[in-house]
């Protein structure tokens, strides 16, 4: 009994984790996923939507992740952004709305537990992707400067 209450916990710490590692792939999933069906109904064969798809997800990942990194507009960094979060958040909602089923939460719970999860599961996608733009230079000559002239005072 003790070990199998140690190995769920085990099992659902991996599962959460897992969840917060994939968050940011889930935009590229969904385009992936949407391109595949869309290729296979269209009649061209198993392989060729596996492949399509395999190629639009990863496009999807790059151009995403390569646009952040390089696009210094504020509003067009929010809107890439919220396309990486939007997706995680609303798998998020979903994935700790069933943990929350599955573990006996209320009526009254199981929603709030799942909309905490959403908004925790988007902002670390949110965070991930943000984390390519790379430090802002304004902020590293600043804080270069401070420490280049308490290095020059001390001396």
């Amino acid at each position: 009994m003790f070990v199998s209450a140690i190995l769920s916990v085990l099992g659902l710490g991996f599962m959460v984790y897992v969840l917060f590692a994939l968050a940011i792939y889930a935009l590229p999933f969904f385009v992936a996923v949407s391109v595949g069906m869309h290729v296979y109904d269209s009649e061209a064969g198993l392989i060729a939507a596996f492949v399509s798809a395999f190629l639009a997800g990863g496009a999807t990942l790059v151009a995403g992740q390569i646009a952040f990194a390089t696009i210094e507009s504020v509003p067009a960094r929010l809107a890439i952004g919220a396309l990486f979060a939007a997706p995680a958040g609303i798998a998020g909602y979903h994935a700790i709305k069933g943990l929350s089923e599955i573990g006996g939460a209320g009526e009254t719970w199981t929603p709030v537990f799942a909309w905490i999860g959403a908004i925790v599961v988007g902002a670390t996608a949110w965070a991930r992707i943000a984390s390519l733009a790379g430090p802002d230079e304004d902020a590293t000559a600043i804080s270069q400067a401070f420490s280049g002239g308490r290095a020059a005072n001390d001396g």
